[in-house]
């Protein structure tokens, strides 16, 4: 999850290097970031209304930490945090919030 916010928050605030002719085209990190925070939205917002609460993020950023906290300590070491792996992946409408 911290590196899905990380790499959000980097695409919004990085502009694109120009454009060589018959350069590759650069990624359009805008849309990637959107479509992201889009799908962050269909697991986050439980109660469905198209926003995400500050209570609807502490409830998902608490069981990420719950999830990450093998050693059941209350904190995360190196080991633990490196074993984070948050990836969105498509959510359909009729589970979000689940």
């Amino acid at each position: 999850m911290a590196t899905l916010l990380l790499g959000a928050a980097v695409a919004l605030g990085s502009p694109s290097p120009a454009q060589k002719d018959g350069a590759p085209k650069a990624p359009d990190y805008l849309a990637l970031a959107s479509e992201n925070a889009k799908e962050m939205l269909l697991l986050m917002d439980t109660n469905r209304n198209g926003k995400i609460s500050k209570q609807e993020w502490m409830d998902f950023m608490a069981a990420e930490f719950d999830r990450l906290d093998i050693h059941k300590s209350g904190e995360l070491d190196p080991r633990e945090l490196m074993q984070s792996s948050v990836t969105v992946r498509r959510v359909r409408p009729q589970d979000a919030g689940k």
